[in-house]
């Protein structure tokens, strides 16, 4: 389903090329007005070498100096590859429905275990028994770098999207994401490492659990690497699971082919299996809440209008929670030098007995302004 729409666009973009080179790039209509293919591969160029000396520091630093030659090549061709294949249906998922909804933790289990697979094959029989953890370290983290990339796809992938709904030129936004790239590399960085101060990650070396954020994905990613460098991992897994994959996909088509809209989606399915409830039930909860805006939106005078400050209102509230949990984190990992009392709790104004009715009243309270604000929203958007 991806291979037509990811040739295509490659034809399109070599086709814009070869106009731009003949000199008759006004014929072009404005929104097909690319960035240059070679600027694309230039620049694509330039960001491997960073690549390869991240790769190589950490191929020192880990023990596997040795071999860092081999690491560094190999590394460098499977981020290539690896990395356009994610970027191609990670991006494209994006696109389509949503950075949100992009299978990358699911894709992300693919690229590990064939990261790992190959470092059994080519240099595990190099090292000593004891170079397993470096192994695993390095698994994980050349699989860290796809994941960046396959972000940043998903990222430009739906930016241009939006950028296609308007009738945006195309490589004004392009030179826009990659600024937008170097500036979330220079803010992304410090930002997880003020968490990790503040809270921890769970499974993490010397992570408090209590107060480790959550991170299924990782901790999934991590034991496969390990299963697959260790050669304990239940294979019998993998192709039950490889087996279940195949059925609801044949399931899924024979559900589309009936015509009616109940659908089976396959990564639906999957990251209900192995994400926790905890993790995904506030997304159920906001697709319902969201299912019945729209309708009640579609009840009115002015539907679309609605929907879209309905789309806004909801945006608010995901970087609204986001940047106060960013600020939140700062305080924590600052209350030493801020002179809090309670590092754990540095905004607290009652004692720990208090824990229980809180997450009830902080419950009754959130979905009273939620619903009072989707209420003004619905006001307004009959009035424009």
């Amino acid at each position: 389903k991806l291979v037509k729409p990811v040739i295509g666009g490659l034809a399109g973009a070599m086709a814009a090329s070869r106009v731009r080179k003949a000199g008759q790039l006004a014929t072009l209509p404005r929104t097909e007005h690319d960035m240059p293919i070679g600027m694309v591969g230039l620049i694509t160029l330039l960001c491997l070498i960073p690549v390869g000396w991240l790769l190589g520091h950490f191929s020192n630093i880990s023990g596997l100096g040795e071999h860092t030659t081999l690491l560094v090549a190999g590394g460098v061709v499977f981020v290539v590859i690896l990395s356009f294949l994610v970027s191609a249906v990670c991006g494209y998922m994006a696109g389509l429905i949503g950075s949100s909804n992009s299978p990358l933790s699911g894709v992300g289990i693919l690229v590990v275990i064939i990261a790992a697979l190959l470092l059994v094959l080519g240099v595990k029989s190099m090292m000593p028994a004891e170079a397993g953890k470096a192994l695993v370290a390095f698994a994980l983290f050349i699989t860290a770098i796809v994941f960046a990339v396959a972000s940043i796809a998903n990222n430009n992938l739906q930016d241009l999207k939006t950028g296609q709904l308007v009738d945006a030129t195309p490589s004004l936004q392009q030179w826009a994401l990659v600024i937008g790239v170097v500036a979330g590399a220079l803010v992304i960085p410090p930002v997880l490492d003020l968490l990790n101060q503040a809270y921890g990650f769970l499974g993490a070396p010397g992570a408090d659990p209590s107060r480790a954020l959550p991170a299924p994905q990782a901790g999934l990613i991590s034991a496969l690497a390990q299963g697959v460098i260790t050669g304990n991992i239940d294979w019998s897994l993998i192709t039950i699971g490889g087996a279940i994959g195949v059925g609801i996909i044949v399931l899924d088509e024979a559900l589309a082919r009936t015509g009616k809209s109940m659908r089976l989606p396959p990564l639906a399915v999957g990251l209900g299996i192995y994400l926790p409830t905890s993790t995904t039930l506030m997304v159920v909860v906001g697709a319902l809440v969201g299912a019945w805006f729209e309708q009640r939106a579609d009840r009115g005078p002015k539907a679309e209008a609605t929907k879209q400050l309905g789309v806004l209102l909801a945006s608010g509230l995901i970087v609204g929670e986001s940047l106060l949990g960013v600020i939140v984190a700062a305080l924590v990992a600052f209350s030493d030098k801020l002179g809090f009392a309670d590092r754990n709790a540095p905004l607290a104004l009652v004692g720990d007995n208090f824990h229980d009715a809180a997450i009830w009243i902080g419950g009754v309270v959130f979905v009273a302004v939620t619903w009072a604000m989707y209420r003004w929203i619905g006001r307004m958007g009959r009035a424009v």
